[in-house]
């Protein structure tokens, strides 16, 4: 409860002195130089491109982490569809050389069927004693060629299974690809909106993006909604919730899933991974994927999606807090549950 309180207090405190340290100039002249013909943008405006150019960049960062895990898979496939299409050819290759045996004897029997070299023995005893023995033998042919039959479509069907792998798997590095150059184009856009501006210029657009987090999270927590969210983590939240807060400091780098850097879905995924439950790579296919719960229902250890197209996760810590990596740019970090649109939350082990 001790802990409950302090953390609660933290956030409040750091609410607090951001709004009192927000300058009370009104740095209308604090503006990004404008292209040429171009209006000047007000930092407000600019704040607003480049969390959208951010945002983007999120949901091409998902295109990429899905086909990167997609062509993972695949080559695991390929590898093990392979593996079969050896196996399958060397038992083909074992009872052609059975059956092989068998066409060499008979040669050897001058060219008769066993059928003929029995009726032409003359001994009874024999031709029966023979007869048992020639429908066993016919029984084992039959088997060895229904077995060389089955072995031939079995190896069929893995070289046409080898093939599609193969398509998906070029596809999805081609899918890859794009979503890199897509993720690459919109940081650089970011990037260069933010180099634009002098350095008190930056220091206020990053100001202005914490003013914009906190009165969200103001707003959320306003609703009255912690007095509902009181559950306990699970042993295995307790365990993804120690891991991701251990990552607090490390960069947000795009595509990355640790141990020095990670992206917001790395961080996740590495947590539950950290915690005996593995779970998908990227946010949307993890509110796809994983059971949903209510706001007021999360716990520790829940992963909170965030945006309509459910494009950043956070993970919950109680008492309204979460930890994330937020973007290029910035680290792992405690915040506000509620300092971002929350799309829903998901459960890793419901």
């Amino acid at each position: 409860m001790n802990r409950r309180r302090c953390v609660a207090a933290a956030i409040t405190l750091v609410c607090t002195m951001t709004v009192l340290a927000a300058p009370t100039l009104a740095y209308a002249d604090s503006q990004p130089p404008p292209a040429a013909g171009a209006p000047k943008k007000s930092l407000e405006e600019v704040r607003k491109e480049v969390d959208a150019l951010y945002r983007k960049a999120g949901a091409a960062t998902d295109a990429y982490n899905l086909a990167k895990e997609q062509a993972a898979k695949q080559s695991t496939l390929l590898v093990e569809l392979g593996q079969d299409i050896v196996k399958g050819q060397t038992k083909i290759d074992l009872l052609k050389q059975q059956l092989g045996s068998e066409a060499r004897a008979q040669y050897r029997d001058a060219g008769l069927p066993p059928e003929a070299q029995l009726l032409l023995s003359g001994d009874p005893a024999k031709f029966l004693d023979g007869a048992d023995r020639l429908r066993a033998g016919q029984h084992a042919q039959q088997t060895l060629l229904a077995e060389l039959d089955t072995s031939q479509q079995e190896l069929t069907a893995y070289t046409r299974d080898a093939s599609a792998q193969w398509r998906r798997l070029e596809a999805n590095r081609t899918q890859q690809a794009k979503a890199k150059k897509d993720v690459e184009k919109k940081l650089a856009a970011a990037k260069n909106l933010e180099s634009g501006l002098a350095k008190k210029e930056r220091e206020r657009l990053a100001e202005l993006e914490r003013e914009h987090e906190d009165k969200a999270q103001t707003s959320w927590l306003s609703s009255g909604i912690l007095k509902e969210i009181n559950n306990k983590a699970s042993a295995q939240g307790k365990k993804a919730v120690a891991f991701a807060t251990e990552q607090i400091g490390k960069p947000y780098v795009w595509g990355a899933e640790g141990p020095k850097s990670y992206d917001c879905s790395g961080l996740t995924s590495q947590a539950w991974a950290a915690a005996g439950h593995p779970i998908p790579r990227t946010s949307q296919e993890q509110w796809k994927q994983l059971p949903h719960v209510a706001v007021k229902d999360m716990r520790p250890g829940d992963l909170i999606i965030y945006f309509s197209d459910a494009t950043h996760v956070g993970m919950y810590l109680g008492d309204g807090a979460m930890v994330n990596a937020p973007r290029p740019g910035r680290n792992v970090s405690i915040g506000g549950a509620g300092s971002m649109p929350i799309l829903g939350v998901v459960r890793p082990d419901a």
